[in-house]
């Protein structure tokens, strides 16, 4: 079931433990696209599209380096510089579409496919509000409980309330019936938040579209909407506002052995 692109419908939830308390949660969709299949999709589906305008699209440019490269080919690219060859095992992008034409996604993520179905690597793909966007590439040695448990240093500033010394912590489910991500943020105090998401998996039919824009309409200018929402009722219960420091160099943070690099 793993195998070919569909739907995920779920729900998204944030927790800040420190120095106060703060919590939000809503109800979000995101689609499992393989890379490979992107072209088919678009020829199959009246509610989607790849590059061009329609209800739910898929733009390249959202993701990636913005170049004209192959999203496929940027992917193996980065992959190879880790010591990574998927001798063309598939690549499945979790994110948001566009929503008539207007995206937004604070998270994707690339599972990266041995051609025997394992995983090699995965990618998070961090996109901020100021335009700027990071990935952190780190490989798959094991999962023994079904659960991928991974962490990195974090590179690049995504909230005004939250300085940049701080390491992620990965909890992963990949994609199957269900998929499940948390990620805590840790700081030298501990954990200073939690982020998580789950979602069940559905056909990608133009019927469960049509369905999911009637549910979640607009799910895109909403997430925007909300994050900034929520950044003022912060700054008004007294959060303070950390300078944002200039964006890394580099596009991928490329994670070894535990350590980045």
């Amino acid at each position: 079931m793993s195998g070919t692109s569909a739907l995920y419908v779920g729900e998204v939830m944030h927790r800040r433990l420190r120095p106060k308390r703060y919590r939000l949660r809503h109800t979000v969709f995101w689609m499992l696209l393989d890379l490979d299949e992107l072209d088919g999709l678009d020829r199959r589906l009246r509610l989607f599209s790849r590059n061009r305008f329609n209800a739910i699209s898929f733009a390249d440019l959202d993701h990636g380096e913005q170049t004209a490269e192959p999203l496929r080919a940027q992917v193996e690219r980065h992959l190879r510089t880790a010591g990574i060859d998927l001798t063309g095992g598939a690549i499945r992008l979790f994110c948001m579409p566009r929503i008539f034409g207007f995206g937004f996604n604070p998270l994707s993520i690339y599972f990266c496919h041995h051609p025997d179905g394992g995983l090699a690597a995965l990618i998070y793909e961090v996109r901020n509000t100021f335009g700027e966007r990071h990935s952190y590439l780190i490989p798959v040695t094991s999962a023994p409980d079904g659960v991928i448990r991974q962490s990195c240093d974090k590179a690049l500033y995504v909230s005004p309330f939250i300085d940049l010394a701080m390491q992620y912590e990965f909890r992963v489910r990949p994609p199957t019936d269900t998929v499940s991500v948390a990620i805590t943020g840790v700081d030298t105090d501990g954990p200073l938040i939690v982020a998580a998401l789950q979602g069940r998996r559905a056909p990608l039919t133009d019927l469960r579209l049509l369905g999911i824009l009637i549910t979640i309409p607009f799910l895109t200018v909403k997430v925007v909407a909300a994050i900034h929402w929520h950044a003022a009722k912060m700054w008004i219960k007294g959060f303070t506002l950390k300078p944002r420091p200039t964006r890394p160099t580099a596009s991928v943070t490329i994670v070894q052995s535990g350590h980045s690099s």
